[in-house]
């Protein structure tokens, strides 16, 4: 097949496709918006057309058409106690998943707060909005409510009524995890849980995740322990030896911080606990399954499935079906040989 590189490095106009398919350039239009009915056999040339000379339409021309930006505006934060790794996954998904109904990605960060979003809605620079690490009382649901631009949140503040939200759930998640110390016969367990300023700012994920632990270790009686844990090696090796002095017992962990994981395996490793001989290890996230020394049980946080969600509900709400809702994607074990029978 010969390439065609003169007509790839221009851009090829409505004119040519209209030329290339016998018709006039308005009828061509008229395909691509669908403002007009066009006759079955008329518009399969101009698609072919289309195809066949690479044409795309002009991204502005084709938002006056339709009053549509087709650009999704992720709102996402960027701070010192964020883990990037994780955070960047979410991004690429979501790019992924707009490009697959042939929307683009408008980068925001959560400092905005509620102003970003009304400078965003009021310039219609997007066409909705996917809304990250949302707090329990979060101070941009009243405005996302009022925007006249559908909104979706990955994650569950308090109140979510109005808005759709997708999540893992992770009260539940906190709830297998304890279970699965629980059946091993471990009777005092902690949770190594997020740095102190995600409890500080009422981060939803995290205090779902806490009252599922607790809740979860009095239905099963036992003895529990809480750690807010900054990721960085002082704080995770405080932390440890905090709770190892104060409960010699302990021979279960849930960790729920995938920043301070690695270390944590490292300094329990230097204090002589070996996993699962000494200590079983629960954790969650996303990459918490890549620590191999000893192959973690884990869940996994489901970020192509719950963005996914989020956008196509997005799609809904563009397209009409504006039906509020919220998803709680089910919690899943991936078992690893880091939990081991208390002896």
């Amino acid at each position: 097949m010969r390439f065609d590189w003169e007509r790839e490095a221009r851009m090829v106009s409505i004119s040519e496709v209209a030329k290339d398919a016998g018709v006039s350039a308005s009828t061509v239009s008229y395909v691509l918006s669908g403002k007009r009915s066009i006759s079955a056999e008329t518009q399969r040339r101009v698609e072919t057309s289309i195809r066949r000379l690479g044409y795309r339409p002009h991204a502005g021309a084709r938002a006056l058409a339709s009053s549509r930006t087709n650009v999704l505006a992720l709102v996402m934060p960027l701070r010192t106690d964020i883990h990037m790794p994780a955070m960047m996954r979410f991004v690429t998904s979501v790019v992924t998943a707009a490009r697959e109904h042939d929307y683009d990605v408008l980068l925001l960060t959560s400092d905005e707060g509620p102003a970003g979003l009304r400078r965003v809605a009021d310039s219609a620079m997007a066409d909705a909005f996917l809304v990250m690490e949302v707090e329990s009382d979060d101070p941009r649901i009243p405005v996302l409510r009022e925007l006249s631009r559908p909104s979706v949140l990955i994650g569950v503040p308090d109140d979510p009524g109005g808005l759709a939200c997708v999540d893992l759930d992770f009260a539940a998640a906190a709830r297998r995890c304890v279970a699965e110390l629980a059946e091993a016969g471990h009777q005092d367990i902690a949770l190594i849980g997020s740095p102190p300023v995600v409890y500080e700012r009422g981060t939803s994920f995290a205090q779902r995740f806490l009252r599922g632990y607790d809740d979860a270790t009095r239905e099963h009686g036992l003895r529990a322990a809480t750690r807010a844990c900054a990721p960085d090696y002082d704080a995770v090796g405080e932390c440890l030896e905090d709770l190892l002095t104060e409960r010699p017992e302990l021979t279960g962990l849930v960790v729920h911080n995938e920043a301070a994981l690695g270390t944590v395996l490292a300094e329990l490793r230097n204090r002589g606990r070996k996993v699962p001989e000494d200590i079983s290890v629960v954790a969650v996230g996303q990459d918490a399954a890549a620590h191999r020394e000893v192959p973690l049980t884990t869940i996994p946080l489901p970020t192509e499935d719950m963005v996914r969600i989020a956008v196509e509900l997005s799609m809904r709400a563009l397209n009409g079906s504006n039906t509020p809702e919220t998803r709680l994607l089910r919690p899943q074990i991936s078992p690893g040989e880091s939990v081991a029978q208390r002896r």
